[in-house]
């Protein structure tokens, strides 16, 4: 049944870049500064650049263990709250030109984005908005300009840059001074220096999922009003002075619903704003040796991968080299297992083999599109036919242990409601309920063996557009 209100809803749609970077779907940020070396997470900005000379540093190795674990770009900490650039900034002499790496000639961003570009993966750029070492932080339009120059610094002299990373950080300057930052300005130069960048998370592309434990929202909208884009709520909640209760810190219950019918309702600014999930591997963003025994287990990664890329997010997880520049030998361990299974669990998809039947689907855009995984083909039902039923059937029965889902953004996010059904005894039988589908959702059904299943699509904003269907065992 068609709700006039719901047109209105469906005109969100996300812009090329947004599209593009939800389909990059898993990167990692690369945490490294003078604070591997201090044993610290936030450094004062008093730390000596000689203190930064990883001996055997190899952006590649980075590179080679992301692509691994089937991450598709790699973020670069090119400057923490400490202020130590990892390039040779012209405007600072806290640089790594101060150190003892590769005799003061030594440029860890462009290491890193040359490895990214030979090995086919995205390169972004994380700055911090807050320099703990600058003597004019805090001082207004000065301040700005100082970081204005080192973000145009960045944008201009390493290639093409998927994801400007901000957070919030916004501590006190000298003399107990406090910055505000001209966030627009910043805006301003990534859209021209940049144009195919996200900027995220505190920013107007891509929105925090309020937590860096891993924890996801069931139903995760990516229409939402504009407020959400306050970037001065999301700055506030962004940094806390109990940094492990924040890092372990859930959603709340207030936060679950962002982009309900019921929350929309009076909403008269809209947007397209999705959310990434972030985390570490480990308890901390930089290396300790003492968390060496703490890599998160396989089984808490898949998890929080799953329920992200699965879960209409993006997944940003961490991976911190240690003081000889190389990532640990156990979180390669982890990541190479994580992507084994990535790999072993969505390589065949048993869609393809399947009779796949719609009624509802109309003429030239019916199921046979579902296995492509395109935008260009995909399942449509006409205006006002928001709910129907998709059924595949096999000649002979097939284990099954997920299905994923994929909405064609490019009409927007739709589905409000569905269930899974598996043949069984002569009946369908509910295997999986589910609300928000978006860019993609992975049902995590109990192994199951079936020659039929049924995928009910109970309730869409106006019509049902699917991209993708897929099973697997």
């Amino acid at each position: 049944m068609l709700r006039e209100s719901d047109r209105r809803l469906v005109e969100i749609v996300p812009t090329a870049r947004q599209l593009k970077h939800q389909q990059t779907e898993f990167y990692g940020f690369i945490h490294f500064t003078v604070n591997t070396f201090t044993d610290q997470e936030w450094g004062d900005g008093t730390e000596s650049p000689e203190v930064f000379n990883p001996q055997s540093l190899d952006a590649r190795q980075w590179v080679r263990t992301a692509r691994d674990s089937e991450m598709k770009g790699l973020i670069l900490t090119c400057k923490h709250h400490d202020g130590f650039c990892l390039w040779p900034s012209r405007y600072t002499g806290h640089t790594v030109a101060a150190s003892p790496y590769r005799n003061g000639k030594g440029d860890v961003v462009k290491e890193l984005s040359d490895a990214c570009r030979e090995e086919g993966l995205a390169f972004g750029i994380y700055l911090s908005p807050w320099d703990r070492n600058c003597p004019v932080y805090g001082s207004g339009k000065e301040y700005d300009n100082y970081f204005v120059n080192q973000l145009e610094e960045l944008l201009t002299g390493y290639g093409d840059i998927f994801a400007v990373w901000f957070d919030g950080a916004c501590g006190e300057g000298p003399d107990g001074k406090r910055q505000v930052y001209d966030g627009e300005r910043y805006y301003e130069v990534v859209r021209r220096l940049q144009p195919g960048a996200c900027i995220s998370v505190c920013g107007p592309d891509v929105r925090w999922c309020e937590n860096e434990a891993g924890d996801t929202r069931a139903s995760e909208w990516s229409v939402v009003p504009a407020r959400t884009a306050d970037t001065e709520k999301i700055a506030g909640k962004s940094q806390q002075a109990d940094e492990t209760a924040f890092r372990e810190r859930r959603i709340q219950a207030q936060d679950m619903d962002l982009g309900s019918r019921e929350i929309l309702k009076g909403e008269e600014d809209l947007i397209w704003y999705p959310a990434e999930v972030n985390t570490s591997i480990r308890p901390g963003w930089f290396y300790h040796s003492a968390e060496d025994d703490q890599v998160k287990p396989l089984k808490e990664l898949i998890y929080i991968y799953e329920h992200s890329v699965g879960g209409n997010a993006t997944f940003l997880l961490n991976i911190p080299p240690d003081r000889n520049g190389m990532v640990h030998p156990r979180d390669v361990r982890r990541l190479h297992e994580l992507g084994e299974y990535i790999r072993n669990t969505y390589d065949k998809n048993l869609a393809e083999e399947a009779e796949i039947i719609c009624k509802d689907a109309m003429e030239g855009h019916g199921p046979e599109n579902l296995t492509e995984d395109t935008y260009e083909a995909c399942l449509l039902t006409p205006d006002g036919v928001t709910a129907c039923d998709i059924v595949l059937e096999w000649k002979t029965a097939v284990k099954i242990r997920r299905v994923v889902l994929k909405e064609n953004l490019l009409c927007s996010q739709r589905i409000e409601s569905y269930e899974i059904q598996a043949w069984r005894d002569g009946t369908f039988c509910t295997v999986y309920r589910g609300t928000t589908v978006g860019y993609k959702h992975i049902a995590a059904v109990n192994e199951l063996e079936t020659t039929r299943l049924r995928v009910r699509i109970l309730d869409t904003r106006v019509s049902l557009a699917l991209a993708f269907l897929g099973i697997y065992e």
